[in-house]
């Protein structure tokens, strides 16, 4: 047997880190760092996470261990819209709930919170939460629980907002009359051999359009009220402890006015299936009711009080609007030749459409 000695081990990590640090910044200007003033030459940078958007980096350095970001602009057009929110947030917890655990952008030495690169590129650094950690998948009925909790609470606490302040950093993000217009006018222009193929998922599609007309009436009920609402709200968006608790919600870049089925319907979506929306295997997607009971006590434990009667009655509701719209955005994808979600492999729209359309029909038969 060999051992090997732990001051081995630590420099063979240390080298391979130097050794993918040149290739990091290939990416991410030198200058960045040294505006929140890091030292290039001892910081070390570890891609962080498997987020789709934003490009993110673990930063370890003797100052401190860091979260850096760096912001999509093609899908944030406007990522000053996205620092105002923030700020915003930020000083409305710090005046009225400073007791709860805001993770805000640190100001670089110039006093930004957004550093700009090269190349239209933004970054933000943050301070990493010790002892937290993330989860890329809902494995029990308490977890769910405790980041429908975590949700909840945010919106609660921040009822007393003026939801007329907040900037709107994707027009339109969860718009489902604007949705389906976008899928009407895909069938339209868009690549009329995958439409072909794409007949029975359409007509499914088609045959689901009430749930555009009760969105439409939502929308125009005042029992239902615009609230800060996060519109993202998969369980990598919670922080947890080392007990599996959680601490508090993060990524505030869809932070914008909207009703609580975006949440809701968005935690259904990702929280009730023990597969993703890349499964391609349908005989795999299921509902799990315990994992639905979960989210109904988790947010209702801080928004029962919050909820009109009217909003309550459309608990449901906000997984099947949530699942149809995402159904809708894959195929539309598909039918414009992948510009938006892009693929990895031919047909993943596809795919992913047909996969959401069985979770909805699985959603709408335990109703």
């Amino acid at each position: 047997m060999v051992l090997c000695c732990p001051m081995l081990l630590f420099k063979c990590r240390v080298v391979i880190l130097l050794t993918i640090l040149p290739l990091l910044q290939t990416v991410m200007p030198q200058s960045i760092l040294q505006s929140y003033g890091l030292d290039v030459g001892t910081a070390l940078l570890i891609p962080f996470g498997n987020g789709l958007i934003n490009s993110t980096w673990k930063v370890v350095s003797p100052d401190g261990v860091y979260i850096l970001q760096r912001i999509n602009t093609a899908v944030f057009k406007h990522p000053f819209h996205i620092a105002t929110n923030i700020s915003f947030i930020a000083q409305h917890f710090g005046q009225h709930h400073p007791e709860y655990k805001f993770v805000a952008p640190i100001a670089s030495l110039s006093g930004d919170e957004l550093v700009s690169g090269n190349d239209n590129t933004y970054y933000r650094l943050f301070s990493f939460v010790e002892g937290s950690h993330t989860k890329d998948v809902v494995k029990t009925p308490a977890q769910a629980y405790e980041a429908a909790m975590q949700f909840g609470r945010f919106t609660r606490l921040l009822k007393g907002f003026d939801v007329a302040e907040l900037k709107i950093t994707i027009p339109g993000f969860h718009d489902l009359e604007l949705r389906y217009s976008q899928f009407q006018q895909s069938l339209i222009s868009g690549n009329q051999l995958r439409i072909t193929e794409a007949k029975q998922l359409i007509q499914t599609l088609i045959s689901n359009k009430g749930i555009v007309g009760e969105y439409v009436a939502i929308k125009k009920n005042p029992d239902f009220k615009l609230r800060v609402t996060h519109h993202d709200t998969k369980i990598s968006n919670v922080l947890f402890d080392g007990k599996d608790k959680s601490i508090c919600v993060i990524d505030l870049d869809t932070i914008m006015p909207g009703y609580f089925i975006s949440d809701v319907g968005d935690m259904m979506r990702t929280y009730l299936c023990p597969v993703s929306e890349e499964e391609s295997d349908c005989s795999k997607i299921e509902i799990r009711d315990d994992f639905y009971k979960a989210i109904v006590e988790g947010y209702y434990a801080e928004m029962k009080d919050e909820l009109t009667e009217t909003e309550k009655g459309y608990f449901f509701y906000a997984g099947k609007f949530m699942i149809y719209m995402q159904a809708l955005r894959f195929l539309t994808d598909y039918f414009n030749d992948d510009v938006y979600y892009g693929e990895k492999y031919a047909g993943q729209n596809f795919i992913r459409a047909k996969n959401q359309l069985v979770l909805l029909q699985k959603l709408m038969e335990k109703k």
